[in-house]
């Protein structure tokens, strides 16, 4: 039983450790709602290439809302576990903290090692998608209109891989490669080297991988920081758990 000096000595010091994990707890709630308004943004501003690649590929931003979610909740839980100063409540946070963590850590390591894989799939699944153009509401020629009007390319690896489809010989290239509307005939589109002038000639393939690279590569730079910044709060947690138990600190 520690001695009432004792007790009285260390009462600043988990007051201390209290008021920097309360402000932590803070940050880590705040955090979670960046991952929310994250995996939105990544939803909503990566649709267009999501559509044209796997299922699974497609959850990622939902991945992110999740966790988020789960970021809320448990900084929630760990203000009140603060407030009380309950010890066996710390130690439960230390622990979520830590399984998100890790959960987090592979999460990432896992996106990288099959970074290429994804690379490789879109390709495939955008060479499909010319394949299989036309001018019905497909989701598929949706999105390679919206890409190549958006990204100002065209085809796969340049403008000449339309040349190869079934649309080109019933309508030539479709009108979403072109670099001006009114200066864009389907005459010219039908005609390879006339297309050449009227139509933009960089495929689209480059285009969207390197702008899917800059914007996961933000979304990846978030989520890590936010997991090596799980580790301060785990730490923290199991410092004032141990204190409080060490030196038998009640709260009144």
């Amino acid at each position: 039983m520690a001695s009432p000096s004792r007790r009285l000595q260390t009462k600043p010091v988990i007051t201390c450790l209290k008021s920097v994990l309360l402000t932590y707890t803070f940050v880590f709630w705040v955090s979670g709602i960046v991952l929310l308004a994250v995996g939105v943004w990544g939803r909503v501003s990566l649709a267009v290439y999501f559509s044209l690649l796997d299922e699974k590929a497609t959850n990622v931003p939902f991945v992110l809302v999740g966790a988020g979610t789960v970021v809320v909740l448990l900084g929630t839980f760990g203000c009140f576990a603060t407030c009380r100063g309950s010890t066996w409540m710390l130690k439960l946070y230390a622990m979520l903290l830590s399984l998100i963590f890790l959960i987090v850590l592979v999460a990432a390591v896992v996106g990288f090692v099959f970074r290429h894989e994804i690379k490789t799939n879109f390709e495939s699944n955008l060479n499909l998608a010319l394949r299989d153009y036309n001018v019905t509401a497909d989701r598929h020629s949706e999105a390679v209109d919206t890409i190549q009007r958006t990204l100002h390319c065209c085809g796969v690896q340049n403008y000449s891989d339309w040349e190869k489809t079934e649309y080109f010989t019933q309508r030539g290239i479709p009108r979403s490669c072109c670099k001006s509307q009114d200066d864009c005939s389907e005459e010219d589109l039908k005609d390879v080297r006339k297309a050449k002038l009227k139509v933009f000639v960089d495929g689209c393939f480059f285009l969207v991988t390197s702008t899917m690279e800059s914007k996961m590569s933000v979304v990846a730079g978030i989520s890590f920081g936010i997991a090596c910044f799980q580790l301060v709060g785990i730490i923290l947690a199991c410092c004032l758990s141990q204190y409080i138990t060490n030196n038998q600190y009640e709260m009144v």
